[in-house]
């Protein structure tokens, strides 16, 4: 059985009587219909009757809404209005844009605007590239999607979109100190995105790609890199696959495995699946087994999927055939980013010894960690509710910090690989062990060991053009 998803708060405004017990009779409706009462705040007091916010943690919308009928049904109290906090969290937007120089008088205006401006503006535009020094461009990222494959939503479009990407933007800020903008577009269409992107760039220093479905997204991050000299990168390919990796690794000396010798099985060809497929190969395993509905990925069959035929042509080094159950035999690894309850704990006992799996389906995984837990050796999940969770918060703010940090122009696989390796060296030999393969998302170490990294392979493969040199513990950017 699944467990619950992390639930919300309801805050409830609520005129009752004042007498004895009152309060208790609520408090009684509300846990008889699975709430939980978290805070209690005084509002108003009258002779007879008083006024009071309360806060009720509820599991989910059902209970929400049995919580809400058994308060209704309660005599003496008045339900008066009810807020959702996640909601009340996001009215107006999560983000904002802030000056960075107060303009307090006229000298303050004639420096940030007319005239002032107009000789920084001759500058740029006798050089372009004076735009990395003297605007926003050194520290901007456009995140920009096209609503088809949102979290588990799937294609709610631009406006469902939006909320998503501004959270995304308040994490770019919040850990890494870019600023990001959401940009939500209304069109599906490969060439029309990529010409509205290419537009736009001038003024961001790097593009993040964000929920847009498989296998469009590959099409659209390959020409937008083509055409762009500024990072660009489908976070939902190559975040996710980063930290994958990263806990790989971890995960493998917990096992005393090393990553060449393992056979790894991959549930789900998508984004994130094919990308950290990639990733794996990149990184020395030797045996990687594609896994979709119809079964294993291999050379005797044809697809039209030209991703797909990738796949069977650079994986599955056996060509083994046949289902996820058949073809997980022997295997040392499962990785799945597919969908929910398709393990059973069966097909974890005919894994190889001391069987790795990360089942990050979500908010369901493909099998639940405490149906998982006698047959494995390692459970990750996507989940914050579990231990070892994949994050892609891991590895984007500090993949875009390093790219800006040295104006790379693209992200290559030897930044991402480095971004991997960043990650998994937080956690000490002392420190690893089966619930500790890959940090927390709050390690503040995170984010700059992984700028440091990205930024050292960006001048190691020559995409940097800015030198940073680093003395002391502290970056020292060269001339611009």
């Amino acid at each position: 059985m699944a467990s619950p998803a992390i639930g919300y708060a309801l805050i409830m405004r609520l005129e009752m009587g004042s007498a004895s017990g009152a309060f208790g009779s609520l408090a009684a409706a509300v846990e008889a219909a699975g709430g939980i009462i978290a805070a209690v705040d005084m509002r108003s007091v009258g002779k007879s009757f008083v006024t009071r916010d309360v806060t009720v943690t509820v599991a989910s919308d059902a209970v929400a809404n049995a919580v809400r009928a058994s308060i209704e049904r309660t005599a003496g109290v008045r339900l008066v209005s009810v807020s959702d906090s996640t909601f009340l969290a996001h009215l107006g937007g999560k983000i904002s844009v802030e000056p960075k120089i107060p303009v307090k008088n006229r000298t303050d205006l004639s420096k940030v605007y007319t005239p002032g401006v107009a000789r920084v503006a001759s500058a740029i535009a006798a050089d372009p590239q004076k735009a990395f020094a003297l605007t926003i461009k050194r520290n901007s990222v456009a995140v920009v999607t096209d609503g088809t494959a949102v979290l588990g939503l799937g294609d709610i479009g631009p406006y469902g979109a939006a909320p998503v990407m501004e959270g995304k933007c308040a994490l770019f800020k919040q850990f890494a100190g870019i600023d990001a903008f959401p940009i939500c577009l209304d069109t599906t269409d490969v060439d029309a995105i990529v010409e509205t992107v290419a537009n736009i760039a001038p003024i961001f220093g790097g593009i993040n790609l964000e929920d847009i479905s498989a296998p469009r997204c590959f099409e659209i991050e390959r020409k937008l890199q083509e055409r762009l000299n500024i990072p660009v990168m489908h976070d939902d390919q190559h975040g996710t696959a980063v930290v994958i990796i990263a806990a790989l690794m971890n995960a493998a000396k917990v096992v005393g495995k090393r990553l060449e010798d393992l056979t790894v099985v991959v549930a789900g060809s998508g984004a994130a699946g094919t990308a950290a497929m990639k990733m794996l190969l990149a990184k020395g395993v030797r045996d990687v087994i594609p896994v979709d509905r119809s079964g294993a990925i291999n050379r005797q069959d044809h697809y039209d999927d030209a991703h797909w035929t990738w796949l069977a042509e650079h994986t599955n080094r056996e060509n083994r055939r046949g289902s996820l159950a058949e073809v997980l035999k022997g295997a040392d690894v499962f990785i799945g980013d597919s969908a929910p309850n398709i393990l059973r704990p069966e097909d974890l006992q005919r894994m190889a010894r001391d069987p790795i799996v990360f089942a990050m389906a979500n908010p369901t995984p493909e099998i639940m960690p405490e149906a998982a837990a006698p047959y494995v050796a390692v459970m990750s999940t996507g989940r914050s509710d579990f231990p070892n969770q994949v994050n892609n918060l891991l590895a984007f703010p500090g993949i875009f910090r390093g790219a800006l940090d040295c104006r790379a122009s693209k992200i290559t696989d030897g930044m991402k690989l480095a971004a991997a390796d960043a990650i998994a060296a937080i956690i000490t030999d002392d420190e690893r062990g089966p619930e500790y393969v890959v940090p927390s998302v709050f390690d503040t170490r995170v984010v700059d060991a992984v700028a440091r990294a990205v930024a050292a392979a960006a001048a190691e493969e020559g995409v940097a053009r800015r030198q940073l040199l680093v003395a002391e513990g502290e970056d020292l950017a060269a001339p611009v």
